[in-house]
C-alpha cells in the first residue's frame, strides 16, 4: 500500500510518501508544498491544491493520511489553517483516495512511543525508521510520521476484519 502522509499548513504543508507491506516500510519521497506569503488567500489555497494534486498524480498513492490540527490562540490563524486543511482533504478526495485523519498525539505515539513527543523527537525517529529521509525538514518529517501512523493503524484494522 502506498501512503501519502500530509501535515497541513498554509505557509508550508509537509508531505511524505511511503509504501507499507506487512511490517515493512519503504521510503518513497517527501517534500514541502509552499505558498507565497504575499499572495491573496484564495491564490495561496489554489497553489496548495495544485501542488498536492501534482504530487498525487506523480506518486499515485493508494490512500492519504492527514494530521488533525489543533486550535491556535489567534482565531484568524486558526481559520486560515482550517481552510488549508480543507484543501488538503479535498485534493486526494477528488482523486477518489480514502483519506484517514489522525490526531497529533496518535501520530507521535505511533512513531516515538509518546503522544507528547516534540517535533525534534519525531524528526529524529523518522531518520531512524526511514534513513533515506535524513534531509527531511520538520514539516516533511511530520508528514512521513502521519503516513507511518496510518500504516500501523490500517494494519491493525485489517487484522480484525
Amino acid at each position: 500500500m502506498r501512503i501519502l502522509g500530509i501535515d497541513p499548513g498554509l505557509r508550508a504543508t509537509g508531505w511524505g510518501i511511503i509504501e507499507s507491506e506487512g511490517n515493512h516500510l519503504r521510503y518513497i519521497s517527501h517534500g514541502i508544498a509552499k505558498t507565497e506569503d504575499d499572495a491573496l488567500l484564495a491564490v495561496r489555497l489554489y497553489q496548495l491544491h495544485q501542488e498536492l494534486s501534482r504530487i498525487i498524480d506523480l506518486y499515485k498513492p493508494d490512500v492519504a493520511a492527514v494530521e488533525e490540527v489543533f486550535v491556535n490562540k489567534n482565531p484568524l490563524s486558526t481559520l486560515k489553517l482550517g481552510m488549508a486543511r480543507g484543501v488538503v482533504l479535498l485534493a486526494p478526495a477528488e482523486r477518489d483516495l480514502f483519506v484517514a485523519e489522525y490526531s497529533a498525539n496518535k501520530v507521535k505515539k505511533s512513531v516515538v512511543g509518546s503522544g507528547h513527543a516534540s517535533k525534534e523527537q519525531v524528526e529524529a525517529m523518522i531518520k531512524v525508521l526511514l534513513p533515506e529521509a535524513r534531509n527531511a525538514t520538520k514539516d516533511a518529517a511530520d508528514a512521513l510520521a502521519v503516513a507511518i501512523c496510518h500504516a500501523h493503524f490500517s494494519a491493525i484494522d485489517r487484522k480484525w476484519i
